[in-house]
């Protein structure tokens, strides 16, 4: 009776906040107009304007920083809600101490949002920096780079000291590794992976926001299942955020997540995968995430080894749209085959 009534409240929850998100989107982006909090044009005044600049400059204007927004309001009704979860009739269970779950739940969320937002700002704001390959906008990426594993060391730390968790099953071959203290890197690498991966998918309208509602309608599925209350009730009122979001994020986008969204739902989404313990059901259902951040690093490997590109330009939607797909086509089949591998990840979890 307990998956039941967590299910039941969960559902509420997603309709309410998908209607408290949705009443707030529009004057959230006035707002962001009213404060210039616009996506800048990146192409170079003279010379050869690169593919990205092409494909991308016509989204200058729109305003950034819709992750705000959701973090904002997932935040609060959280705070807001969970409280009166008892009163509900769902008892509040979970597998781990939940104030240090709830923590790093929160903690994840807003740390690696914060990062994203002054990276947001200093695009926007700052001046551009010359880098190897023209124009460098924002923080630079070592900078960003450490500071994520910073986070993401911390956040393994508290996962494995605090509430235990040093084990990693790989389903089909019913393996289990016991990793002790290995697993805070290993935690800490599959944070900023998917943290990168999340913001280098996060390229077209409605791609990363729609392919992130269908993970976590699985992990909510997941977390209601194995009778983790916090993580279940904060996943559902994410799904109800964005939602809100999606319907000004299709295209033509009216707002985009910014890197404050990105950095932070990535981040976000690993570690659900990390709580639940469906890492590898989560390299599935991510499987998209991964395929793009996969496509970025052989873009990567061939300038630098082959020393020259591999795809005409990476990620792997950049190049879908440099050869003439549209880009709804390429959201839509993005949204297909993230629910396959969603469907299949679901499979291997339960398993």
């Amino acid at each position: 009776m307990q998956v039941e009534s967590i299910l039941s409240l969960a559902l509420g929850l997603i309709i309410f906040s998908f209607i408290i998100t949705g009443v707030l989107v529009v004057p959230f982006i006035d707002l962001l107009y009213k404060l210039k909090i616009t996506r800048r044009k990146e192409a170079p005044k003279q010379g050869k304007i690169p593919l990205f600049d092409k494909l991308h400059d016509i989204k200058a204007g729109t305003p950034v920083g819709g992750g705000l927004l959701i973090i904002g309001s997932v935040s609060l009704l959280f705070l807001l809600l969970f409280p009166f979860a008892s009163h509900m009739g769902v008892y509040i269970r979970s597998a781990f101490d939940f104030r240090v779950e709830l923590f790093l739940i929160f903690f994840t969320f807003i740390s690696f949002g914060l990062l994203g937002l002054s990276d947001d700002l200093i695009k926007i704001f700052g001046r551009p920096k010359q880098g190897k390959m023209g124009l460098w906008y924002g923080i630079t990426r070592k900078s960003k780079f450490v500071l994520q594993w910073l986070l993401a060391l911390f956040i393994g730390y508290v996962l494995n000291k605090r509430l235990g968790i040093e084990i990693v099953h790989v389903p089909l071959v019913d393996l289990t590794l016991n990793l002790g203290t290995f697993y805070i890197p290993l935690s800490a690498l599959f944070i900023v992976t998917f943290s990168n991966a999340f913001n280098i998918t996060d390229g077209l309208d409605g791609l990363a926001s729609g392919l992130l509602v269908i993970c976590l309608i699985t992990f909510g599925t997941i977390a209601a299942a194995s009778l983790d209350t916090p993580l279940s009730l904060f996943i559902s009122l994410w799904i109800g955020a964005l939602m809100a979001f999606i319907y000004f994020n299709i295209w033509p986008a009216r707002i985009h997540l910014g890197d404050v969204g990105a950095l932070s739902f990535g981040a976000m989404l690993a570690l659900i995968g990390l709580l639940t313990g469906s890492v590898v059901a989560l390299l599935v259902v991510g499987g998209i995430f991964f395929i793009e951040v996969a496509s970025s690093a052989i873009q990567i490997f061939g300038w630098k080894v082959l020393k020259r590109p591999i795809f005409p330009i990476a990620p792997i939607h950049h190049t879908l749209l440099a050869i003439g797909w549209e880009e709804p086509k390429i959201v839509m089949r993005a949204w297909l085959a993230g629910m396959i591998l969603a469907i299949f990840g679901l499979w291997l979890a339960t398993i």
